[in-house]
């Protein structure tokens, strides 16, 4: 059972924490990170980008001049793919890019994740992330007390927390229930809350 230090937001230790071995020290298999990533990313994906085929051209279907004696290439309708305004081939059409993870895949990437960022020292226990207001200056003033290039947030829901980090562009908040391998992989250092290691303790355990 891992141990780690607990620090309150000015960096100051404040005590330590037992994690639970099996969320925070599995062996970390890096090809469910490619999976569960590609599954998350293709779901933003709306897959709503859409052309005009041939038969969905406006207009008449006559053909443009008689086919001999014109000196001209033969011509069919102005709707064909060649000419301007015509109906554009093999062009996108509606559909979705979801790809299928299974649910214990999803879960082992997370875990993998997470022990990653613990056992790389990325991983920092804080013991209460409450805010007395909204401040970005006060959230900013923490990315630099760890001196993280990019930090993700994560704690039980906690409005101040989040509108206090949202404006900035090195961090970002998360709720413990949407936790996942995406944002955790993105971001170069975790500050979880115990509160948050206590309901992710005891939903994933």
């Amino acid at each position: 059972m891992p141990t780690v230090d607990v620090y309150n937001l000015n960096r100051q230790k404040v005590g330590t924490a037992d994690l639970d071995a099996e969320i925070f020290d599995v062996e970390v298999r890096e090809h469910l990170f490619h999976a569960a990533v590609r599954a998350q990313l293709a779901y933003k994906r709306t897959g709503s980008a859409k052309v005009k085929e041939r038969w969905e051209i406006r207009g008449s279907q006559r053909k443009m001049w008689k086919q001999k004696g014109t000196g001209r290439a033969r011509q069919g309708s102005r709707k064909a793919p060649h000419w301007s305004g015509g109906g554009v081939v093999f062009g996108p059409r509606p559909r979705t890019f979801q790809v299928k993870v299974n649910k214990k895949t999803r879960r082992a990437a997370l875990l993998a994740a997470l022990s990653r960022r613990n056992q790389e020292g990325k991983l920092v226990v804080i013991d209460d992330m409450t805010l007395d207001a909204i401040r970005t200056k006060r959230m900013a003033g923490v990315v630099q007390a760890f001196e993280s290039k990019s930090t993700l947030f994560c704690d039980v829901p906690n409005d101040k927390a989040h509108l206090s980090t949202r404006n900035l562009s090195s961090a970002h908040f998360v709720p413990v229930g949407q936790l996942n391998v995406y944002d955790v992989l993105r971001h170069e250092t975790l500050l979880i809350s115990k509160a948050a290691v206590d309901a992710l303790q005891e939903r994933m355990g």
